[in-house]
């Protein structure tokens, strides 16, 4: 409209800035007015209105009528802006869709493409694939693993391309050796820090060596420095093409080999070095280029002879056994408890396995072969310290005695062997893992080479022979002595049948006796068997075999029986442990023979002969026998059982594993066993003998007037009756029943001693009582009795029935006693008592006599000569 001015923007953006003019212009607006993120379409009609209407119209009240036409003016120009922006959308549009189908058509030739190339790649991944594993596919030729044999093939390159390096070295070495004398290149090689060229100079100087060996054997032939022309060579170093001869201007092995000791005391040095600096790394390098010189014995042997454990027991070496004069004692005493390993040996032991476990840690890290050094390093332990001051111990007990040489030896062997098995579980260079193989057989080996000189061939088993025939011996001398002296010249037979024993018994003694004055035997072993013979130590032993001895002196001993098994034990179990299990059935065999020979034959045997020489000496005595010999009878018994059974737990079930030593060790026993149960029977049978004669004789001092007592006791009227009520007395019994009754009761007490209660007991006494019973039925056959006489009688087989009822006899000779008890009743009752009696019995109680055998005691009735008498007798 006229007269308008430019106003300021719409609040849309978009709304184009006015200038003053007459008429207002439109709006000018673009595609980014619409694209704008605060475009509002109130605010841009509002904007399009408000630029159509002219500055001077807008504000203040207005007269004039409302005037549409620039309105309809702006908004036209508007929508033709709208279109044309459309008009420029839609080409865009057209072209942008254009462009996606391109992009689209583009993009999927590019997909194809590449999954075509992505199959490509799986199918040359599986082809790969299959040619690294072996699988023969149609369009692969490879077949096998071809990645290996490639790495192989590099492998092998790298290996040629190695040795070409080395063997122009070497061939270099070799041109400045010969030619110059020099060995600069290895010197320069051995100043160097590094272990692996210290390993590889010290394989080039051993190369050297061989190939001057063959190019120059001049050197090896020469002579004071000399040099001699060799012929024939094949012209590598100083040959004469028209002569053909190779003149060697350097003695080649002499320098390679000063190289090679200046290497080795070098490397040796610098061990050392490290060994004191505690460099375990450094000493490892050393140690594996000292390994090429003589396999690393330089270096082991200085690692081993320089370690302070040898230098410090070198010096003690030469110390003197020790342990007190009592320890010694008692280790020589068969009767006290071993003490143990002898000290100094202990702590040498001790030490042995702190610095054996402590060095298997040294060595494992200073050595890459530790094995062959801590067997080395065991061995000079072994060889040189333990088995020194094992050898000074043993020969220290040897001189104490026999015993004490076998102890020492079982208690340092066992010592010995418990370090062993520490060390086994300590695991050493393998701890804490289980010890190698290799280690455990050369501590085995050691082992066994240290106690070998002790058990070569059958060495051990006689020491353990002398030491029990010592102190058998010497347990045995006086009763040795004492029946030697009692052996006279033979007179029976049966006296002749020992003689063979009296001459063993003899040389026992004199072999005894000596071994005692010999001038070999210790003194401390001489003292202390002595002391268990009982002797004294003053006097020589062939003196106090002239001492008299008592009778205790010859009697069986169950506590020396005892000791001599205990002693037997101690050897059985020692020899088990130090022995092994390859001669035991030889040794118990030895060990058998042994116990029977002493314990047998000069022991139990001497009794009982000297038992059996009492009896038969009583057999004609006119006083009572002496029974006292049965006395010894129940030690010879107990002892003969304590040694059979010792034979039959310990030793012949050691013998199992040689069947043919274990039947003729039960043989011997048998034999043995039997030759002395039938001594005892022997005995047991003249006991028997010497008491029936002597019942006999006492029988035969009984008056013909005991069973005929005079008048006054018949015709006394109550005196008879008296008599027949007194119970059986000492003091109604005659004075020959009372003797007996005495007599077979000491003999019952001794045999009850002797036997115990056995059946052979029992067998002895029901013996003795049927030759008893036989003599008194004898007896009664001989005497005149009265009726008075008869109570007398009567009394005295009472007496003769309680005597034998309180023995232990056989229960089915119990009833054959009443035989006497009818004999007794046929001489107290009347005719007519007698009569009926005897008819209503079949024969005597017990089935021994028929009523015919009851005639000799009828017979004996002084009213034989009645009338009912002589009926009775009829009858009979």
């Amino acid at each position: 409209m006229p007269g308008a001015v430019d106003t300021p923007s719409s609040p849309v953006n978009v709304a184009p800035s006015y200038t003053r003019s007459l008429f207002p212009q439109a709006p000018s607006f673009d595609l980014d007015t619409f694209s704008s993120q605060d475009f509002i379409v109130r605010d841009f009609i509002d904007s399009l209105s408000e630029s159509t209407v002219p500055p001077n119209r807008r504000s203040g009240p207005s007269t004039q009528p409302f005037d549409p036409r620039p309105l309809i003016r702006g908004f036209e120009h508007a929508l033709k802006r709208l279109s044309e922006i459309s008009g420029d959308l839609e080409t865009k549009e057209t072209e942008l869709s254009a462009n996606v189908r391109r992009a689209e058509a583009q993009h999927t030739s590019n997909a194809q493409s590449l999954g075509r190339k992505l199959d490509e790649t799986i199918d040359s991944f599986r082809s790969l694939d299959s040619s690294l594993n072996g699988v023969r596919s149609e369009d692969n030729d490879f077949g096998g693993n071809a990645a290996v044999k490639i790495g192989e093939k590099l492998e092998e390159l790298d290996r040629q391309r190695v040795r070409a390096q080395d063997a122009k070295f070497l061939i270099q070495c070799w041109l400045e050796v010969s030619e110059r004398g020099e060995l600069y290149l290895l010197e320069d090689m051995r100043r160097q820090a590094s272990g692996d060229s210290k390993v590889r100079c010290a394989q080039i100087a051993r190369q050297l060596l061989k190939i001057s060996q063959r190019l120059d054997p001049g050197s090896w032939d020469q002579a004071n420095g000399r040099l001699k022309v060799v012929s024939g060579m094949n012209g590598v170093n100083g040959v004469n093409g028209k002569s053909g001869t190779h003149i060697s201007r350097h003695n080649t092995r002499e320098i390679v080999e000063k190289f090679s000791e200046t290497l080795e005391k070098d490397l040796l040095t610098q061990f050392d070095e490290f060994y004191r600096r505690a460099n375990f790394d450094g000493m490892r390098d050393c140690a594996t280029v000292l390994q090429d010189f003589g396999g690393g014995a330089s270096v082991i042997g200085m690692f081993v002879n320089q370690h302070q454990f040898f230098i410090d027991r070198s010096q003690l070496i030469t110390e003197e056994v020790g342990s007190d004069v009592d320890t010694w004692e008692r280790l020589a005493d068969p009767d006290a408890d071993t003490p143990g390993v002898e000290p100094t040996l202990q702590s040498l032991i001790d030490e042995v396995k702190v610095v054996v476990q402590e060095e298997s840690a040294i060595i494992k890290r200073a050595f890459p072969y530790y094995e062959i050094v801590l067997g080395r390093f065991l061995q000079r332990v072994f060889q040189q310290s333990i088995q020194q001051r094992l050898e000074m111990v043993l020969n220290k007990a040897n001189t104490i005695s026999t015993l004490a040489f076998l102890r020492s030896l079982q208690a340092s062997r066992s010592y010995i062997n418990a370090l062993l098995d520490d060390l086994k579980a300590h695991g050493l260079t393998e701890h804490p893992d289980v010890l190698s193989s290799q280690t455990a057989l050369i501590l085995d080996q050691q082992f066994d080479d240290l106690f070998v000189p002790y058990f070569v061939g059958s060495s051990y088993i006689e020491k353990e022979k002398r030491n029990l025939e010592e102190l058998y011996s010497s347990l045995l001398f006086k009763f040795t002595v004492f029946h030697s002296r009692r052996r006279k010249v033979p007179t029976t037979f049966l006296a002749s049948l020992a003689k063979s024993g009296s001459e063993m018994l003899a040389s026992a003694k004199d072999a005894y006796v000596e071994r005692l004055d010999s001038s070999d035997l210790a003194p401390q072993q001489k003292a202390m068997l002595l002391r268990v013979a009982g002797l004294k130590d003053t006097d020589s032993a062939k003196r106090q075999m002239e001492m008299e001895f008592s009778e205790q002196d010859g009697l069986l001993s169950t506590i020396n029986a005892k000791r001599m098994l205990k002693w037997l034990a101690e050897a059985v179990g020692r020899g088990l442990e130090l022995s092994g299990g390859n001669e035991t059935p030889k040794d118990v065999s030895a060990l058998l023979d042994l116990l029977l020979t002493h314990m047998g034959e000069l022991y139990i045997d001497t009794a009982l002969d000297a038992a059996n020489d009492a009896a038969t000496a009583q057999e004609n005595t006119k006083n009572e026998p002496d029974l006292s010999y049965l006395e010894n009878l129940q030690s010879a018994i107990t002892i003969m059982h304590l040694m059979l059974t010792c034979i039959n737990t310990v030793l012949i079930p050691l013998a199992a594993a040689n069947v043919t030593i274990r039947r003729d060790m039960e043989k011997t026993t048998n034999m043995a066993m039997n030759h002395m149960e039938d001594k005892v029977n022997v005995l047991m049978h003249r006991t028997l003998d010497v008491s029936l004669t002597w019942v006999g004789r006492l029988l035969a001092t009984q008056k013909r007037t005991d069973f005929r007592p005079k008048d006054d006791v018949q015709g006394g009227g109550g005196s008879w009756l008296e008599l027949l009520q007194t119970p059986a007395s000492p003091s109604t019994a005659s004075g020959t029943c009372l003797s007996i009754f005495n007599f077979l009761t000491r003999v019952h007490n001794l045999a009850l001693g002797a036997l115990s209660t056995s059946t052979n007991l029992t067998t002895f006494l029901t013996e003795l009582a049927t030759g008893i019973r036989t003599l008194l039925l004898d007896h009664f056959k001989k005497f005149q009795v009265s009726a008075a006489g008869g109570i007398l009688v009567t009394k005295d087989i009472s007496k003769y029935i309680e005597l034998l009822r309180s023995w232990e006899l056989d229960p089915a000779f119990q009833p054959s006693l009443e035989v006497l008890t009818e004999i007794g009743n046929l001489f107290v009752i009347g005719p007519e008592a007698l009569r009926e009696r005897l008819r209503g019995k079949a024969g005597v109680p017990g089935g021994l006599w028929e009523k015919g055998d009851l005639r000799p005691y009828v017979l004996r009735r002084e009213d034989v000569g009645s009338v009912g008498v002589q009926a009775i007798l009829s009858t009979l």
